[in-house]
């Protein structure tokens, strides 16, 4: 069987720590990256550490030192805005609390927080049948039959028999009321599954099983990797001897890179999880809110095993993992700080409402027109009978008379065929796994005139993959990666790299070697090989990844054996090929990563100091992929990293085997273009990946001679020593000693992976006159490339960015831009987007709902709501949101309908929704066919009752008049009723399976 284990140094018993630099936002919300924290040491205490009691999972964490001193320096900047409370007094949803930090102090019955209960239903038991009511009652339509079966309780008004006006009315309830019992049912039914998840609670005894919805404020709860976190909680420890871990947050906040979390200090440094029960104190948190990047709390020790007594520490977003969050890696323990409304990601989700459909409201509004002409009609015969006697007695009976008008089973026929349609969608053979949640809307499928989807999981797969590199003279896609692996073999057999580094020969190559790669690397003119492994080299080193190897027991002998190779003395050393797995903080980096094993260029090991590289391109192709193969040794000097303001990651190595240094750099197009040398190619690609979609980098590299880097080095280190303007300075040094005629190695394009079909099911979409929108949390780079890949924007369309704003005349001068330019593709990101609805709110969506496309970038999940209010606010069109992860349910919720996507992450969306999909491809089917053809017949059906209607009453208006306008039935009881139900059931059958097109048709010209 099997195992993963960590890649590690042989230089003793040091445990890598995995990189990350780009975390978190990009924006002013989250400063977590810094750039002075390239300067790697080991974070763990210089004495023996225990282990921990916690099994490891996964790969270790790589994390500069000043990376978690920055984390720290933040979070104890921190001060809580008030005086914890006192530890035990009662406390309540929505406030601030004080828990004790050990659960054996804590007394939980004297909890007033909410459970920690996943709740999608609409009614409870006391609620259903007066909610129920009103939510029909408030009908016109339901009202006056109402008043109608009321009004044959009089004896001076009774008309014909009883229940021919009750039983109708009492049948329309029942029928509403079972269908929304079976609906809220199923929902309930859905949670119970998701609130019975099962978790670890850590208690003195030992670890204890128990579902989701037992977890209480002040629990501590052990999250294994990959696990859905469901509560709120303080981060106390982790696996990692820094206590550093990742979580994936693209379920809360829509974002795909992971987000470094720090555990609390002096919980972290403790030996086992069982000393956790020796520590006494206290945990405050604040009152619960919205902002899901925002916390401030303290954690007090007060007695237990640790040197200095007592400790406050300050509590800080990185010290969090909110529910519904993922985590990444390792295994971690937390306490529980906010449960079930009380989270912040409930706080995010709007309520469920009960959604009626426009044709609903449209017969309502004909009911109303319908009672006018009935009582004009009634008028008419008490004045033209002269006002006798007690004439508005006779008023009222020409009224009930009349109400046939008024088709009480209108509502009876287009129930039916909602239950007709909905069963027709669930029973689609072509949209498999398709279900309708809420079966009061499906006429409202053929009625959408926008449609709001997500990016992450919706659109895309979330699954990076390298589709094309070019090198100036020639292009490489992943369909010819053999080529590229020849050019990669031939160059390093030129060179001389394969021979057995264990023996005198081996010895005498390796030194050939470096003499030959230290030549090969000058500026002189390069072959094609050459250049290939160039830029496979720099893609393989200049990243933030941190591979894992899985062990096999056929080769765990030669890996002993390899192990011991001298992969660590400036010659080449050997290792075993493994099948390689990598960790990274963007899914971009690991597509690079692989790309460069699969063409035999493998990253190996990567530790604080070192990169090791293993060519599997040397082993021959009759060993299948298995044996030894060559390494090439690396020390990381330096790293840059990756920010939203720089655009670009560099990092400096120098090679064991030739000694020398090398300065790589990647980074955009827009900023690599000033930094690289002089080329005619460079912009011209860029402009070809970018129509293609695909997220563009540029390598660069270049050699610095010792005292090059020497002189570096020096001014580098005196910036760092700098108490204003830091970082500045530091940027300052690598421009003008680093970033200046980089040789220009390549161009990588990469594409964020669609799912099937979605251009097609775009185009289709947009053929039928359904305007779509993409919200999403990602960064406005990734969303226009998607929005590109998608063919959201067309090949001719302009694209129009606004970004930035921050006042109110920034976004007047941008809102005049985007009206000058008519038709195009506008992208605006979520500050842009929140000052644009603050001061001019109308003038921006009289703008945006005239464009074929918009992308909103940033978008939190309450901006995405907003933005589905708003339209419909302005438009009175009908909307559809569609989404697949628990940012997107507060959008589903608002929108005329809702279609959530069961999504890897989950089943949130998919749960809220009204309609659930296993693909974004069958929303063309669901919406031109289903939605199509309910839309037609039940308008049609509509219209033949209400004809019917009309029929029976002008008969009893010509015979009223005939018999001296008296208020008589010409129909008695029963007849009555067999006329509008058994009498005319044929044409009301053949209406709801009516079909005026084929679906070949309907698909095929969507304009119908």
């Amino acid at each position: 069987m099997s195992k993963r284990r960590t890649v590690a140094s042989r230089m003793g018993d040091e445990i890598p720590l995995q990189r990350l630099d780009n975390v978190g936002r990009d924006d002013d919300t989250d400063k977590a990256t810094t750039s002075d924290n390239h300067n790697y040491i080991d974070v763990r205490d210089s004495t023996e550490r225990p282990a921990s009691s916690l099994s490891s999972i996964g790969t270790p964490l790589m994390v500069s030192h000043a990376e978690l001193d920055d984390h720290h320096a933040a979070s104890h900047s921190l001060e809580p805005t008030s005086a914890p409370r006192t530890a035990g007094k009662r406390q309540g949803a929505g406030s601030a609390r004080t828990e004790p930090l050990n659960p054996q102090d804590n007394n939980f019955k004297k909890q007033r927080y909410p459970g920690n209960v996943v709740s999608n239903n609409k009614y409870n038991v006391i609620t259903f049948l007066p909610l129920v009511l009103f939510e029909q009652f408030k009908f016109f339509f339901n009202l006056y039959f109402l008043l109608v079966a009321l009004s044959q309780f009089v004896p001076q008004l009774r008309i014909g028999f009883l229940f021919t006006y009750v039983g109708p009315l009492v049948f329309v309830l029942a029928v509403t009321m079972a269908k929304e019992w079976h609906d809220d049912h199923a929902r309930k039914k859905r949670d119970s599954e998701a609130n019975s998840q099962r978790y670890l609670r850590l208690t003195e005894e030992g670890p204890q099983v128990i579902p989701s919805k037992k977890i209480r404020v002040g629990d501590l709860i052990i999250i294994e990797k990959n696990q859905r976190v469901p509560a709120d909680m303080v981060l106390l420890r982790t696996t990692e001897a820094s206590g550093a871990c990742f979580v994936r947050t693209d379920q809360l906040d829509g974002e795909t890179d992971w987000k470094l979390r720090i555990a609390v200090a002096p919980t972290q440094k403790l030996a086992t999880d069982a000393e956790l029960f020796a520590l006494h104190g206290t945990v405050y948190a604040d009152a619960p809110h919205k902002n899901i990047y925002d916390f401030v709390g303290t954690l007090t020790v007060t007695d237990g095993p640790l040197a200095a007594l007592p400790v406050s520490v300050p509590l800080a977003a990185e010290n969090t993992m909110w529910a519904n969050t993922t985590l990444a890696s390792g295994t971690a323990v937390g306490f529980v700080v906010y449960t079930g409304s009380d989270t912040r990601a409930a706080m995010n989700t709007g309520h469920a409402k009960t959604k009626v459909g426009i044709l609903d409201s449209e017969v309502n509004l004909m009911s109303k027109i319908l009672f006018g002409v009935t009582l004009a009609l009634s008028l008419a015969m008490v004045a033209l009978d002269g006002f006798k006697a007690v004439w508005y007695i006779t008023l009222f009976r020409f009224l009930i008379l009349f109400s046939s008008i008024i088709p009480i089973s209108l509502r009876v026929n287009l129930d039916m065929g909602k239950s007709f349609y909905s069963l027709a969608i669930e029973r689609d053979a072509e949209i498999p796994g398709s279900v309708v949640r809420n079966s009061m809307i499906p006429e409202e499928l053929g009625r959408i005139e926008y449609c709001l989807t997500d990016k992450t999981g919706t659109l895309t797969r979330n699954e990076m993959e390298m589709k094309r590199i070019h090198i100036g003279v020639m292009a490489y896609t992943s369909e010819t990666s053999d080529e590229v692996t020849r050019h990669v073999r031939t160059y390093l057999h030129d060179r001389g790299i394969g021979a057995d580094s264990g023996s005198a020969e081996g010895g005498a190559a390796a030194s050939r070697t470096g003499a030959v790669l230290a030549k090969s690397h000058g500026k002189a003119r390069r072959d094609m090989p050459q250049r290939v492994f160039d830029i496979a080299e720099a893609l393989a080193l200049c990243h933030n990844v941190t591979p894992a190897a899985e062990d096999t027991a056929d080769v765990d002998a030669a890996g002993d054996a390899a192990d011991g190779a001298p992969t660590h003395d400036g010659r080449l050393g050997v290792a075993v090929a493994r099948p390689m797995a990598y960790q990274a903080s963007s899914p971009d980096e690991v597509a690079l990563v692989k790309w460069t094993e699969q063409i035999g260029v493998v990253l190996a090991e990567r530790t604080l100091s070192s990169i090791t590289l293993r060519l599997d391109a040397l082993i021959p192709a009759s060993q299948g992929g298995h044996g030894t193969a060559p390494t090439l040794a690396y020390d990381i000097l330096h790293v840059f990293p990756f920010t939203s303001e720089s655009k670009r990651m560099g990092i400096i190595v120098r090679c064991r085997t030739t000694g020398e240094i090398h300065f790589v750099q990647k980074g955009a197009d827009a900023v690599m273009a000033r930094i690289v040398e002089y080329n005619d190619w460079l912009d011209e690609e860029c402009g070809n990946m970018a129509r293609d979609g695909l997220r563009t980098l540029v390598v660069g590299r270049k050699r610095l001679s010792a005292d090059a880097y020497a002189r570096f080095d020096e001014a580098y280190q005196r910036a760092k020593l700098a108490v204003v303007g830091r970082a500045d300075a530091m940027q300052r040094v690598v421009e003008d000693f680093l970033e200046s005629n980089l040789e220009l190695l390549g161009l990588t394009g990469v594409e964020d992976r669609l799912q099937d079909n979605v251009r097609a099911t775009l185009e289709l979409l947009g053929n039928a006159g359904v305007k779509v929108w993409m919200l999403t949390g990602d960064k406005v780079e990734t969303a226009t490339c998607v929005a590109v890949s998608a063919r959201l924007v067309r090949r001719d369309q302009r694209i129009h960015v606004i970004a930035g704003l921050r006042a109110a005349h920034e976004a007047t001068e941008a809102l005049e831009t985007l009206r000058a330019l008519g038709d195009c593709c506008l992208i605006i990101d979520g500050d842009s987007l929140h000052v644009t609805m603050d001061f001019f709110r109308d003038e921006f969506v009289q703008l945006a709902s005239t464009l074929s496309a918009v992308v909103c970038c940033r978008c939190s999940p309450t901006q995405k709501a907003d933005v589905v209010r708003l339209l419909q606010r302005f438009t009175g069109k009908r909307v559809l949101a569609v989404g697949d992860g628990g940012n997107d349910v507060s959008m589903i919720q608002a929108a005329d309908v809702g279609v959530g996507l069961v999504g890897k992450e989950g089943k949130q969306a998919s749960l809220a929704a009204d309609f659930s999909v296993n693909q974004f491809s069958y929303l063309a089917r669901l919406l031109l066919w289903h939605g199509r053809n309910s839309y037609k017949r039940s308008a049609k059906l509509a219209q033949f009752v209400i004809h019917r209607g009309l029929i029976i009453s002008i008969m009893q208006v010509v015979f009223s008049a005939l018999f001296y306008f008296a208020p008589i039935a010409l129909f008695q009881g029963l007849l009555l009723v067999g006329y509008t139900t058994v009498y005319t059931m044929a044409p009301v059958f053949s209406l709801v399976l009516d079909r005026d097109v084929t679906e070949d048709i309907a698909l095929l010209y969507p304009e119908l």
